[in-house]
């Protein structure tokens, strides 16, 4: 069973609280007139206290610095407005008039269940989110929980572009393994989540390998990776 704190900490009076999560929970606000998400960190009553106090710092700074890190990398990814080292809480931009990767994927589905292999916005998507991944895994970082919960769909003028969200479970690594882990995470997501769709996690798998030039030893380990999982299957 798990136990956290149920208070919300007095500096998020205002805050609006919109998403709770077993490690996290996630606030509206208005920071200074921008909108603004805050990630805060409850604590954990099931832990000790001095090993709560650590777990909860190191998780909270790894995923400021992955933030900071993509954002010097050209990867789109929410602001970092200001960090809370009290409340462990993470002010971040509110990314507005945007959509869940997950969402458009389902509602192109529900809306044309026959013609996805067809589709082009969906393909266009794939490609994006691929070239995305690219980029992340080429400044070794390993998101740690790729889900297309955790891609966030904008359509600006110039076009749509994806966001990664979500960097609680990230670390900096330059091993082949950790970014083959990564893509086998987010395809084991993928297809549970959006059945019939293998198609598009091959061009998702395309685009990666067409925008980063170490893939191919990242691709190898991912079939790796999808070998010791249908094992594990067959074993039970």
């Amino acid at each position: 069973m798990t136990f956290f704190m149920a208070t919300k900490p007095a500096e998020l009076a205002d805050a609006e609280l919109i998403q709770q999560g077993a490690e996290a929970r996630v606030y509206q606000y208005d920071f200074y007139g921008r909108p603004c998400i805050i990630k805060e960190r409850f604590k954990k009553t099931y832990r000790h206290p001095l090993l709560e106090e650590r777990l909860t710092q190191k998780r909270t700074s790894q995923e400021v610095k992955s933030l900071l890190r993509c954002k010097k990398a050209g990867i789109t990814v929410p602001a970092v407005y200001f960090v809370d080292n009290i409340s462990n809480s993470i002010y971040l931009e509110n990314v507005e008039h945007a959509t869940t990767v997950r969402e458009f994927i389902q509602n192109r589905h529900h809306a044309a269940p026959d013609s996805c292999k067809d589709d082009q916005d969906l393909s266009d998507i794939a490609v994006k989110v691929g070239a995305i991944l690219a980029k992340l895994h080429a400044v070794d970082i390993v998101h740690g929980d790729l889900t297309t919960s955790n891609m966030l769909l904008k359509s600006p003028d110039r076009g749509p572009v994806v966001y990664l969200i979500d960097f609680g479970l990230s670390q900096v690594s330059h091993l082949a393994e950790d970014k083959g882990v990564d893509l086998y995470v987010l395809e084991k997501a993928f297809l549970s989540t959006h059945p019939n769709t293998e198609h598009i996690f091959e061009q998702v798998l395309a685009s990666y390998g067409k925008n980063y030039k170490k893939s191919a030893e990242v691709l190898k380990k991912l079939e790796e990776v999808r070998l010791r999982g249908r094992k594990r299957v067959m074993v039970g």
